[in-house]
């Protein structure tokens, strides 16, 4: 694919998925790592007796075919499944290729996400960098084999899978994986390791994110002390993840909201926010994603406000 001169440059390395790295973390669980590259998820492929379960795609039709591929050899003839954590380009955008291949299921919200949603995050996705747009080609928006409304559990023989939506958070369609009998946890993008949470607000067009309520997932999830936890990028880690991912969120709201009741313009916010953030958590990546964050809480503090100004008035009257 030639390089469109409007395109920019793309200053980070290629997201390409490397399945030669992947780790068995626990019996017949193996994970891919993103090695730290941008858009490029921590991809799960989670083994039974009957059936194998592979968690996320990567971005686009070429990384899901070397997922498909290197999953195919590992199950050895099992039945082959497909979930997605949530409906983001290098997560689920891939799921296409597995068609025939693996029967792909999802959570209803994340069902309409990919229905609503998909064509404009594609189009997005395809500026953001020639690299980006070269593994992006080519790729048909997945329609999923089966939709659930609750949690459901996914039999893969002597093991069972569950999968969990969370509610509208980090998306509006976000679920987690859990594999209870080894006790792993796969977050999707509600976690992150070694970056700043990654916001995707982007008025008018998307404002599903919820800083709110992801700080409400983030606590319950935490509170349950999974053993071991694989974030949708960076490290594996353990509980203690989960925790830290919420204390952020909750300084980020804390430090917006102390701002905001101070009535300042919310770019003076950002640059103050942003500047602490930084100082408190040097060694993150992805800053850029503060901003976002930011502006998230800052519309969320209006709505608060104004629902606090509407409960005065009504218990006035």
């Amino acid at each position: 694919m030639a390089e469109d001169r409007e395109t920019p440059a793309y200053p980070h390395p290629d997201p390409v998925v490397d399945t030669s790295g992947a780790q068995e973390i626990a019996p017949d669980l193996l994970v891919v790592p993103n090695n730290d590259v941008d858009l490029v998820p921590n991809i799960g492929v989670i083994g039974g007796t009957e059936a194998v379960l592979v968690v996320d795609t990567g971005l686009g039709p070429r990384n899901a075919h070397r997922v498909l591929t290197f999953a195919a050899e590992y199950a050895k003839g099992r039945r082959l499944y497909l979930t997605s954590t949530h409906f983001h380009p290098e997560h689920a955008f891939g799921a296409h290729a597995f068609a025939g291949e693996a029967t792909y299921l999802v959570n209803r919200a994340q069902a309409e996400d990919l229905e609503h949603k998909g064509a404009g995050y594609l189009a997005m996705f395809t500026q953001l960098g020639a690299p980006i747009a070269r593994e992006l080609e080519g790729t048909h928006l997945p329609t999923p084999d089966l939709v659930y409304d609750e949690q459901h559990t996914l039999d893969l023989g002597g093991r069972t899978v569950h999968l969990r939506p969370t509610g509208r958070a980090h998306s509006r369609g976000d679920q987690v994986v859990v594999v209870p009998d080894v006790d792993v946890l796969f977050t999707g993008d509600l976690a992150e390791a070694g970056q700043f949470a990654i916001f995707p607000w982007f008025p008018p067009h998307d404002t599903d994110v919820s800083g709110l309520r992801w700080i409400r997932v983030m606590q319950q999830l935490a509170a349950e002390q999974h053993r071991t936890v694989v974030p949708g990028h960076g490290a594996i880690g353990d509980a203690s993840l989960l925790a830290e991912v919420r204390d952020y969120l909750t300084e980020l709201r804390d430090e917006t909201w102390r701002r905001r009741d101070s009535a300042l313009s919310q770019e003076t916010v950002v640059a103050e926010v942003r500047a602490l953030m930084v100082e408190r958590h040097p060694d993150w990546r992805m800053r850029e994603w503060i901003e976002s964050g930011v502006g998230c809480f800052c519309a969320e503090h209006a709505a608060e406000s104004e629902h606090a100004a509407e409960s005065e008035h009504a218990a006035k009257d």
